[in-house]
């Protein structure tokens, strides 16, 4: 299975942090965002990771080079020219790096998760993703999605933790450019086509630079 880390992001709520740093790779407990990720994927076993790039993009492979020192192979689905896609954009730009995986890991590059990473992970038959959600943090305590047994629901009760696997099918209508998830997400969810389960452990949305703090503190404690 070959996994997909969401980069391309602006950053605008972590400025002035990201004026000069692209949000994955701002560091927390020694290291960058997007090193925690690649770290865990190659623990548990992934040798294939696209990451896609856009907002001063170019330092993200910079840092990173081809993933060789993680034992990983590195590719970059590259946006900086048309902007940021948005996630549903730029999984659908990415989806030929993806190619012969069904189905394929994607995990938020501003989210910290000990979840984890299943390489061997299959969705059922009928499904097109398998969402993970945790407890509502405070900054978000309407959730997004709801659970019935395995089966994700639109009444908003947990939050999504920017972590799921994906069927290509799921993106095979989609025309390119730029477009959020959620729509497309909320669309398979009422058609039944969603597993998902509920995670308690640790996990944390990097969205402002306090978050950013009290975690970088947490893991260096």
């Amino acid at each position: 299975m070959k996994a997909m880390i969401l980069a391309a992001g602006r950053g605008e709520r972590m400025r002035p942090l990201t004026d000069t740093t692209p949000k994955p790779l701002l560091e927390v407990g020694g290291k960058p965002l997007i090193v925690w990720h690649i770290e865990r994927l190659a623990v548990a076993g992934f040798r294939e990771i696209v990451i896609n790039i856009a907002y001063l993009g170019y330092k993200i492979p910079e840092a990173l080079g081809d993933g060789s020192r993680w034992g990983v192979r590195i590719s970059y689905s590259d946006e900086q020219k048309e902007g940021k896609l948005e996630t549903l954009g730029g999984i659908v730009k990415a989806l030929p790096l993806l190619q012969e995986s069904d189905p394929f890991l994607i995990v938020n590059g501003d989210v910290w998760c000990d979840a984890p990473f299943d390489p061997h992970k299959r969705l059922a038959e009928d499904k097109l993703a398998h969402l993970l959600l945790v407890p509502n943090p405070p900054h978000n305590l309407k959730g997004d999605f709801g659970l019935e047994g395995r089966r994700v629901t639109d009444v908003p009760r947990y939050t999504f933790a920017g972590i799921g696997y994906y069927s290509p099918k799921l993106f095979a209508e989609v025309p390119y450019g730029r477009a959020p998830l959620a729509p497309l997400l909320y669309k398979a969810i009422r058609e039944g086509s969603v597993s998902g389960e509920l995670y308690r452990g640790a996990w944390y949305d990097i969205g402002t630079p306090q978050r950013l703090t009290e975690l970088d503190r947490q893991l260096l404690s």
